[in-house]
């Protein structure tokens, strides 16, 4: 049993141990059913299994089986099944969402190397998946992409090519693959949307990671093209929750601040965020990205990838983010900005506007108490609803360390520049607390 405070992330039942990630779940009634007109998985439609003449011969892939066949039972692959997305995909099955006939295999890099060929090629001979989503990738922060470019191109472009392929050669219906909001053009107008993808170069800083995912979607299209395969890509925007890598070198910004911030605490030291604070991101929780996962699997049927994200309206800037984490880990010393650091790129803010043609109520979890959300008919209650609310007050002194300023006569580039108290804001959601919460009850165990 995976534990944190009023939020638990149980290992599926029968498996046999936590180390071991190969694992099968129980069944239930689904968190997000399809919609009445359809109860199928999606990747059986006719679409798939229909071509002009001029799109080639269909072969072993996705779109070789027609709905007359006989259909093997549906078993779902999800690569990259330790991690963020995919533990919380293995909790969303666990708690209802498989439905009958469904068998979820998920695996980590403990079962094999997708880098390599051969390796990804057993794994899938092992399993025999129908439909497969695509979690697993070489995965950093900011400063580690600046610094490991390459790798992360080189790494992530083996890993696809062997997961859709392998795919494509035992037959599998439906891939969904995991895509980043970073693929998109560091130049352009806002929001972003699904059209805009390759419409100019990422930002420089993670080059190499956004052209390797940029990639899947050209490998979908292709296959789509030369096979019929109904292989798709989902575009999130910043996920967070349990099971997130912490390292506050290598992790993402959210996690990153609730590791730094844990620290502070125990240090009973000042919180150094890296940058101005001002950029801005739009945080989804992962047991609603889970839950969108399964409605793609099951429903979208286009090969076109799709924004899964909060609105436009939910963006929040990272001083923002770090009021929440410290406010939610009820932390009281000073906050300094460190405006040596890079700030990334500023925004990406992403238009949800075509998931909104689908789900038009779906209700997503707000990052902080207070904030709007829209119910969905059937779906779980979003857990900030009914916590009361947070006693006001600051969260401790501002700091930004400024490298253009003398002052009180130190030196240039040491100084603190005081902003005074953190205004008030609204309180961090329950999501965020739990996120907090379950880092700290598992830190020993936590990647970080």
């Amino acid at each position: 049993m995976l534990r944190g405070p009023g939020l638990h992330f149980p290992a599926a039942p029968g498996a046999p141990s936590e180390d071991s990630i190969y694992q099968r779940t129980a069944g239930g009634r689904p968190l997000v059913p399809p919609p009445p007109r359809s109860r199928r998985v999606a990747g059986e439609s006719a679409r798939a299994g229909s071509r002009s003449p001029g799109q080639g011969k269909v072969g072993k892939g996705a779109g070789a089986a027609s709905m007359g066949e006989p259909q093997r039972s549906t078993r779902i692959l999800v690569t990259g099944g330790s991690g963020l997305v995919g533990r919380a995909i293995q909790k969303v099955v666990a708690d209802g969402a498989r439905l009958p006939g469904e068998d979820w295999v998920f695996v980590s890099s403990k079962d094999a190397d997708l880098t390599n060929a051969a390796q990804t090629r057993a794994l899938f001979e092992k399993v025999q998946p129908t439909h497969v989503i695509h979690l697993a990738a070489m995965v950093g922060g900011l400063f580690r992409n600046m610094k490991y470019n390459l790798d992360f191109w080189r790494k992530n472009v083996h890993i696809n090519d062997n997961v859709l392929h392998s795919a494509f050669e035992v037959g599998a219906r439906k891939v969904v693959s995991c895509l980043s909001t970073c693929i998109f053009p560091d130049k352009t107008t806002y929001p972003i949307d699904e059209t805009m993808i390759h419409d100019g170069p990422p930002h420089s800083s993670n080059f190499g990671y956004s052209y390797a995912k940029r990639m899947i979607d050209v490998q979908n299209r292709a296959y789509f093209q030369q096979h019929g395969c109904t292989f798709t890509a989902v575009i999130p925007t910043n996920v967070f929750g349990p099971h997130d890598n912490f390292n506050i070198e290598d992790g993402h910004v959210l996690p990153g601040l609730i590791h730094k911030v844990h620290l502070a605490k125990s240090r009973g030291s000042a919180l150094t965020v890296w940058g101005t604070g001002r950029p801005r991101r739009q945080f989804i929780y992962s047991l609603d990205l889970a839950r969108l996962f399964l409605w793609v699997l099951r429903e979208y049927d286009q090969v076109e990838p799709i924004i899964l994200s909060v609105g436009e309206e939910d963006e929040v800037s990272i001083r923002e983010a770090a009021e929440a984490v410290v406010e939610a880990m009820d932390f009281h010393g000073e906050v300094i900005f460190d405006t040596t650091k890079s700030d990334g790129q500023f925004k990406k803010t992403a238009s949800n506007s075509k998931l909104r043609a689908y789900l038009p109520d779906f209700r997503f979890t707000p990052f902080k108490q207070g904030e709007p959300s829209r119910p969905s008919p059937g779906s779980p209650p979003s857990p900030s609803r009914g916590l009361s609310s947070l006693p006001p007050g600051g969260v401790g002194a501002l700091q930004v360390w400024s490298p253009h300023r003398h002052h009180g006569g130190r030196r240039q580039g040491d100084c603190p520049m005081a902003l005074g108290p953190l205004p008030t804001s609204p309180a961090a959601s329950a999501a965020v607390k739990e996120t907090c919460a379950w880092f700290t009850d598992n830190y020993e165990e936590a990647r970080k």
